[in-house]
């Protein structure tokens, strides 16, 4: 019989993970010790518990299946909470692993190093931004405990969480099951798909609005499918932003209301029907909305729920429900001819000159990269590197932009890295770059080479556009460029268009090494798609 350490590792394998990401610590170390001497996942061990869940969850976002993040006892497990929360709200199915106190230890009367207010406190905290939780202290109930824990992960593309007591690594147990799903009820499932391709089929203008679930559950190929054979416009959100990568054809770029494309803008909010698949209803997404849905045509499908107009479907898996749509679609007549607006046009052709830098000039450098090179998976922190990225073609992106919590970039990279073997393209500025930044020591042990642009106004300019009077925005100059070499790394220090291009380029031709281009801003200084986003934000709230 398999060991309750090798089995919780085989069935997180069985279940999706690839990688595990994490940091030992005394109370997990007896599992630690089985991860590294089992092979069966290989593990990446960054330098502070927040990195560590941040990666995990930015591997997930690239490809269905699980992350995991892997930390001990209080002190390590107390690091990762926020960062599972930017995953529970954002929907990544991130797998908290966490080692506790044995039986004994329980039992002794003593308050214990890394306890906070009770030895529980750890489980109740996690309860609150996981959606499935389980302690593993029984081995005749354990397997099927992991194996519920991970079916409600992939299912529903949450975060959960895992307690092992770390005498329990060695206790003997059955293998963890891979559980059947939980499918839609047959009449329901067809009931609802025929009202959507009735809604459709009265449309004169849908438009299809895809957001992170339409990648959390691999469904990205199907929805350009369904849309071709519809004539149907697809358009991201802005969490959305990178999906349907490979689907141009179909795709006209990303809803961002009155900050964004006024053509794409349009396209959404005159559209007689609406289909908004994996959306999340948030303020990033929908803050700058000139018009509200009209919920009569609109169609709302996230977790395993679909709402049709009033009609509301539970139990319902997106990826049944795309698989439904096509089935009913199949061999439909050609679709309605329809005059739509050109794909968005991005920045291109950069002079070389000598002159100060703007965030639009970075994103103008890398589309004209991208043409000469190819698209690389792309990172990025919360802050202007974020909007800069809606003005780069709709390339494969992570990024926290609903939760919007800093410091997710460079580990977010490191993530992409370990689960695509591709080397990413990090966007950080240089507030969230002093939070974790210093991860890319950790590029060189594990061979990893991304190249990360810094974005440096020496100033949380994010905070700046809304209060611009306030001095505790000024940051000081850490010359980050500067650091990289003592890191592992090549760091280059650029003030203008020309040096931009020319060390860019550079970056592209050096392997083996991490390259950090440090863009030197001057404060005040925007990208167009942020200025229209504070714009519009301003005049919602003076509406209000």
């Amino acid at each position: 019989m398999p060991t309750l350490a090798t089995a919780l590792l085989q069935g997180l394998k069985d279940h999706g993970a690839r990688e595990l990401f994490g940091i030992p610590g005394d109370f997990v170390l007896p599992f630690f010790k089985i991860i590294e001497e089992s092979g069966i996942l290989p593990v990446f061990t960054l330098s502070h518990e927040p990195a560590v869940g941040f990666a995990a969850d930015a591997a997930v976002r690239y490809r269905s299946g699980l992350g995991v993040a892997v930390v001990t006892y209080g002190a390590g497990a107390f690091n990762v909470v926020n960062a599972v929360a930017g995953a529970y709200a954002e929907r990544s199915p991130v797998v908290v692993v966490a080692g506790a106190p044995g039986a004994r230890e329980r039992a002794s009367g003593l308050l214990l190093h890394h306890q906070a207010r009770s030895v529980d406190t750890q489980f109740a905290v996690f309860r609150e931004i996981t959606c499935d939780q389980a302690v593993l202290d029984d081995p005749a109930t354990a397997p099927q405990e992991i194996a519920r824990v991970l079916r409600s992960a992939r299912e529903r593309s949450l975060p959960v969480y895992i307690e092992l007591p770390r005498d329990m690594v060695d206790a003997e147990v059955a293998p963890v099951p891979v559980l059947p799903p939980r499918n839609a009820e047959a009449d329901a499932l067809a009931e609802c798909a025929e009202e959507i391709v009735a809604m459709l089929g009265r449309a004169a203008s849908p438009v299809v609005v895809v957001d992170v679930e339409v990648r959390r559950y691999g469904t990205e190929p199907a929805v350009a499918t369904l849309a071709r054979r519809l004539g149907i416009p697809v358009v991201t959100t802005f969490m959305g932003r990178g999906l349907l990568q490979q689907a141009p054809d179909v795709l006209r770029g990303t809803y961002l209301g009155s900050a964004g494309d006024p053509a794409v803008t349009r396209l959404v909010e005159d559209a007689d029907a609406l289909l908004l698949l994996g959306v999340i209803l948030c303020d990033t997404n929908f803050a700058l909305s000139e018009k509200r849905f009209d919920w009569r045509h609109t169609v709302l499908a996230i977790d395993r729920s679909v709402r049709v107009g009033h009609h509301v479907y539970p139990d319902l898996p997106i990826e049944e429900l795309i698989a439904a749509l096509l089935a009913r679609t199949e061999g439909d007549a050609a679709p309605k001819p329809r005059a739509l607006p050109p794909f968005e046009a991005y920045p291109r052709g950069l002079a070389a000159e000598d002159r100060a830098l703007t965030p639009t000039d970075i994103a103008t450098a890398l589309n004209d990269l991208f043409d000469r090179h190819g698209a690389m998976p792309m990172a990025s922190d919360i802050g202007d590197c974020l909007f800069t990225a809606m003005e780069i073609d709709n390339t494969a992106l992570a990024a926290p932009g609903y939760y919007a919590g800093m410091g997710f970039g460079v580990p977010a990279g490191i993530g992409v890295a370990a689960a695509t073997g591709q080397r990413p393209l990090i966007l950080v500025g240089d507030g969230a770059f002093q939070m974790t930044g210093w991860e890319l020591g950790n590029c060189r042990r594990y061979g990893l080479d991304p190249i990360v642009v810094v974005f440096n106004n020496a100033s949380w300019e994010m905070l700046r556009v809304f209060q611009p009077e306030s001095k505790f925005n000024d940051l000081s100059d850490w010359n980050f460029a500067g650091a990289a070499p003592a890191l592992g790394g090549h760091g280059e220090r650029v003030t203008t268009p020309k040096e931009l291009v020319a060390a860019l380029e550079a970056a592209v031709a050096r392997r083996g090494v991490f390259s950090l281009v440090e863009v030197m801003l001057p404060r005040g200084v925007t990208s167009r798609t942020l200025g229209r986003f504070v714009s519009g934000l301003k005049s919602a709230r003076d509406r209000q």
